[in-house]
């Protein structure tokens, strides 16, 4: 997928635990480790919004482009 979630990269660098996250976020465990590795098929811009207010970034942060090598 062209789209990748960089969240990990952002939280480590923040010194922040998926728990700690997903508290300050009010989303479960479950569906931040979704987004976390990659796994998700969307995320609501309120979601994104608050994850960039609790690690204090930028969409463009955790969220990057990459063509898939082929095309």
């Amino acid at each position: 997928m062209p789209i990748i979630v960089n969240l990990d990269v952002m939280m480590a660098k923040r010194k922040m635990s998926l728990n700690e996250l997903s508290e300050k976020v009010d989303i479960t465990l479950s569906n931040l480790s979704i987004l976390k590795t990659g796994k998700a098929k969307a995320v609501r811009f309120n979601t994104l919004e608050a994850i960039c207010k609790a690690l204090d970034c930028q969409p463009g942060d955790i969220l990057e482009y990459a063509e898939e090598e082929g095309m």
